[in-house]
């Protein structure tokens, strides 16, 4: 297991117990818990460089500087079974002492959604610190001869490779929004995260590949400025009436919709888009969101999202949250409660279709009990 220490330490146990004041917890319940000498493992379920993990780093030395005690916070990273290796872990390991938080992302919810037999975890047994909307960009290879969004209708009838997680992973966005295009591309299952997707881009392996947004703008934002990759569309966002648009943080890009009717002349609609819709908002809108384990004291939860709101003022945070995350806020509370349960909860109709679809079009069998 290889860790990576947080860069930032520094005492804000003064400041934890403001914001806990502010937000409305009680500075008795936030002075009794402290982890002072402690280290706190961070699990992230994928490998290093993809967006999780992007998200991890920079969020793990800023919540440590507002907890009480002013912990080291240790990213490591277990990736496998399409993220559900490490959080089998977590979910059978950890102790509810606050030294163990999980990082979950859509690669996460899908399996659980869907009834993949490699789950061994209950997302209704977490305590949720906080959940982080976020976006993500297709692009591909000039190789295809795209040099543009506007161009996206020259890839029919090309032969596309695509890395894949895994079919119940959060790149089941893309193979059903890939698949409802019309494009024709090849799926290549069990790459470790997204990161490996992007890599095997670069190598030249494949010539379609999406990021969440973080690891775009880290790691994908150079390629395009070298000319190697062509953004096609963001999967767009949705407004407060839960209609897709453009994403705020890419809004020179078209949305998924958008790009739709450029590739077919008309708007998306139809059983295959209610599916496609139905797990783009159960992956996006909270598609990162930070847990602690099963019987966590409140106490210990009260702190962190009191950390949570803290970080979130800190200047350095301001500063270069929208660079590496997006323009997404990063939310406790009530709002994480709501953000969870559109990730965590899908109709049974639509999950049938896409079992079944999933069965019938790619061989993936996730049992008939399930």
């Amino acid at each position: 297991m290889t860790k990576f220490f947080s860069t930032t330490r520094r005492g804000a146990l003064g400041l934890a117990l403001g914001a806990a004041a502010t937000f409305g917890l009680t500075v008795p319940a936030a002075a009794e818990v402290t982890f002072e000498g402690k280290t706190i493992e961070w699990i992230i379920p994928f490998s290093a460089g993809g967006g999780s993990d992007t998200w991890a780093r920079f969020n793990a030395p800023l919540l440590g500087k507002y907890l009480p005690g002013n912990p080291t916070i240790v990213v490591v990273n277990e990736p496998g079974g399409g993220s559900t290796k490490g959080t089998n872990l977590f979910a059978a390991r950890a102790k509810p002492d606050g030294l163990t938080l999980l990082g979950t992302s859509g690669s996460t919810q899908f399996p659980y959604l869907l009834g993949d037999p490699r789950v061994r975890y209950e997302y209704a047994d977490w305590k949720i610190v906080m959940a982080s909307p976020t976006g993500g960009v297709a692009y591909t290879s000039p190789s295809t001869g795209v040099t543009a969004p506007s161009e996206i209708a020259k890839l029919k009838g090309q032969k596309l490779v695509y890395a894949s997680q895994g079919a119940t992973s959060l790149d089941l966005v893309p193979l059903l929004g890939f698949k409802l295009m019309g494009l024709e591309v090849q799926h290549v299952f069990g790459f470790k995260g997204r990161g490996d997707g992007r890599l095997a881009f670069e190598r030249g392996e494949t010539n379609i590949d999406y990021q969440t947004s973080s690891a775009y703008i880290k790691n994908v934002e150079p390629l395009v400025a070298a000319g190697t990759a062509v953004p096609l569309f963001s999967w767009g966002t949705l407004d407060e009436d839960g209609n897709p648009m453009r994403d705020p943080t890419f809004p020179d890009l078209p949305d998924f919709n958008e790009a739709y009717t450029t590739m077919t002349g008309k708007a998306p609609e139809g059983p295959e888009y209610d599916a496609y819709f139905a797990f783009f908002t159960a992956g996006f809108p909270a598609q990162k969101m930070l847990f602690l384990p099963k019987d966590t004291p409140q106490d210990i939860v009260d702190v962190y999202q009191a950390a949570v709101d803290a970080m979130k003022a800190d200047p350095e945070y301001q500063a270069n949250k929208e660079a590496v995350l997006g323009t997404y806020e990063q939310v406790t509370g009530k709002a994480a409660d709501s953000l969870f349960k559109k990730g965590t909860v899908i109709s049974a109709e639509l999950r049938k279709q896409v079992v079944d679809m999933l069965s019938a079009d790619y061989g993936v069998k996730l049992g008939a009990d399930e």
